[in-house]
């Protein structure tokens, strides 16, 4: 099947980015989301990364618009019916992820494959609740998605080597190098980021060091780009506890225990960048 038109369900960090990144290797992109004001706050993302880009002259104005013209905007799953390929980019929650593929399998073309950028959740799971496991997949890009280059591709039970395939293909036009990693809780990248992230996370609460210390021994010691707290920050701490909670009951060993500070914080709201306050205070 030639893939000229992308689906990406989500218009947040995650969703903005693939967005981006299919646009800018020609393809056309269909971005939706609940809110009319998610749908714009998603474009405004792009329209602002692209902008970065011309102005470090790594992209011209008029590249930075005809990206922009090749991404359509909504508020109906139902336009999901136009695409070719579809990238589910929806809130790391098991629930609504089951909902929106129900709902993409009546909506979706036979033989329109169906992939989940989750961070953990079981893709067997997901292709459960449709009429085609074959065409179900993990595509698991990483945050900030038009500057990493990996893409984890994650086959179910019965996802086909055809639907394998295309995806891994897809992924390389989009300039990313896809890895394959089995259904596992976590896949590969989170069963080893999340748990570092944790730990960090429990060196604060029992007050070895301040996310500062934390942060910057991980950075100068481990050669990190970036601590693991102020990545928790960018990722969402409400994204790192439900990873936490999924790797927790899915693996059943008390090390994967989410820390009770990552909890608090997530209750109170402090969810990091995106709500203004995390482990650092960005208002």
């Amino acid at each position: 099947m030639e893939i000229k038109t992308l689906g990406v369900v989500g218009a947040g960090q995650m969703g903005s980015g693939i967005a981006q990144v299919a646009a800018a290797s020609g393809l056309s992109v269909i971005m939706s989301d609940i809110k009319d004001e998610f749908v714009q706050r998603g474009a405004n993302a792009i329209r602002d990364s692209l902008g970065r880009l011309v102005k470090k002259e790594k992209m011209t104005a008029e590249d930075r618009q005809a990206i922009l013209g090749r991404i359509t905007g909504t508020t109906s799953l139902a336009d999901m019916a136009k695409a070719d390929f579809v990238v589910e980019a929806a809130t790391e929650n098991e629930t609504l992820k089951l909902k929106i593929f129900t709902d993409l399998d009546s909506i979706c073309r036979p033989g329109v494959i169906l992939s989940s950028n989750t961070s953990s959740i079981s893709i067997t799971k997901i292709a459960g609740a449709t009429k085609r496991p074959e065409d179900i997949i993990g595509m698991h890009f990483m945050n900030p998605v038009p500057m990493m280059k990996l893409v984890e591709i994650i086959k179910g039970l019965a996802t086909s080597e055809e639907t394998f395939t295309l995806t891994r293909d897809l992924s390389v036009r989009m300039g990313k190098t896809p890895v394959p990693a089995n259904d596992f809780p976590g896949f590969i990248a989170n069963r080893i980021l999340m748990p570092m992230i944790n730990e960090a996370v429990y060196c604060l609460f029992e007050g070895v060091g301040t996310p500062q210390d934390i942060d910057e021994i991980m950075k100068l010691g481990m050669n990190h780009p970036m601590g693991p707290l102020t990545l928790a920050d960018l990722i969402g701490l409400d994204t790192c506890l439900a990873i936490m909670k999924v790797l927790h009951s899915g693996l059943g060993d008390a090390k994967y225990r989410p820390c009770p500070l990552l909890i608090k914080y997530v209750e109170a709201g402090w969810l990091g960048r995106k709500s203004g306050r995390g482990f650092y205070n960005y208002k």
